[in-house]
């Protein structure tokens, strides 16, 4: 593990400077007796409405990870904290139980890992994913699930009977095509080569699947799309998504400090980059705007991810509607409308 570093926290008032440096960070394990479980996302340029996530934190320690900032509403850092002092959800499905018991709830689409990955380590103890993800089999509740996570493989006959009942599709992020440079900058998560041999696995299974190249980091890992696009597609991947990095809050310090030790050599080009496809900032926290970039380079990089998906075999991208399969145990079906 990294030592402790984090951002000073704007939530907090003070804070310490300590004489010597920090011990090494250990993982911390903290209960959340949260009374809901679903986020109600308002964001108007997201595709779905509600998710899911069973952990705060993660321990994938993933450097340009967005939900670094939610971790200070904790009263920790958007460091290291925030890979290593990780919150579980433990009434998770039993919540998620309820929320489907309400008249209210007309079976939307529930997206896993809409801030914190499902399939972190901890899941392999406290299985939280799983057991949502059983609710959702019981409640016929469509499911789309990102993550970089190989343990979503033990949920295999989960997610066929959600294919068979209801609807799934997951989303493996892989946002590099070298296992050297992703380790430098997720840390902790498990490998590309492993990343797409999970595709593989799912696709072969007959679950869809897809590829979300998120974050494209400009002067790092633009030229890696046409090799992601192709391997996802080999692998059977059956859409592929991309994103520009994003540095919101404290997730800037936290991303420069880590990039500047893991590419010394490129960090200024990467820098430069992104204020070139920023318009002279590092990021852009408006809708709209926050995911894709603006000028010459960023259109190029758009160009490249269309041209490359269309090579590497991708129709064109599915829009078809997600069935409405919602059903309450014993109960009629619940149309969407």
């Amino acid at each position: 593990m990294r030592t402790i570093a984090n951002p000073p926290n704007p939530f907090i008032s003070q804070y310490r400077e300590l004489l010597e440096p920090p011990r090494t960070a250990t993982v911390e394990v903290y209960g959340d007796q949260t009374r809901e479980i679903l986020s109600r996302n308002e964001s108007p340029d997201l595709p779905f409405r509600w998710s899911v996530n069973p952990y705060r934190g993660c321990f994938h320690a993933c450097a340009y990870c967005y939900a670094r900032p939610s971790h200070e509403y904790w009263g920790f850092g958007a460091g290291t904290d925030f890979d290593s002092k990780i919150i579980v959800k433990e009434n998770a499905p039993a919540l998620l139980r309820r929320t489907f018991e309400k008249p209210s709830w007309r079976g939307e689409l529930i997206v896993f890992s809409g801030n914190t990955d499902c399939y972190q380590p901890l899941e392999a103890a406290y299985g939280l994913t799983k057991a949502c993800l059983t609710v959702c089999v019981d409640y016929r509740n469509p499911v789309g699930i990102i993550t970089k996570g190989a343990l979503v493989l033990r949920d295999l006959d989960v997610l066929n009977r959600l294919h068979q009942k209801a609807w799934v599709r997951v989303y493996l992020s892989i946002p590099f095509s070298s296992d050297d440079m992703a380790r430098k900058v997720e840390p902790h998560a498990p490998s590309i080569t492993k990343r797409f041999e999970v595709i593989k696995t799912l696709a072969d299974a007959g679950i869809e699947t897809g590829i979300s190249i998120a974050p494209v980091i400009p002067g790092l890992n633009e030229g890696d799309i046409p090799e992601l696009l192709e391997r996802a597609h080999r692998a059977g991947a059956c859409t592929a998504v991309a994103t520009l990095l994003r540095l919101s809050g404290n997730v800037e310090p936290v991303f420069l400090e880590r990039m500047q030790e893991a590419f010394p050599d490129r960090i200024g080009k990467i820098v430069a980059r992104l204020r070139e496809v920023r318009g002279g900032a590092l990021t852009d926290s408006e809708f709209f705007r926050r995911h894709a970039g603006m000028g010459v380079y960023w259109d190029m990089v758009e160009q490249l991810f269309s041209v490359a998906k269309r090579r590497a075999g991708f129709a064109d991208d599915n829009t078809d509607a997600i069935p409405e399969t919602f059903r309450r145990p014993g109960g009629e079906q619940t149309s969407l409308f």
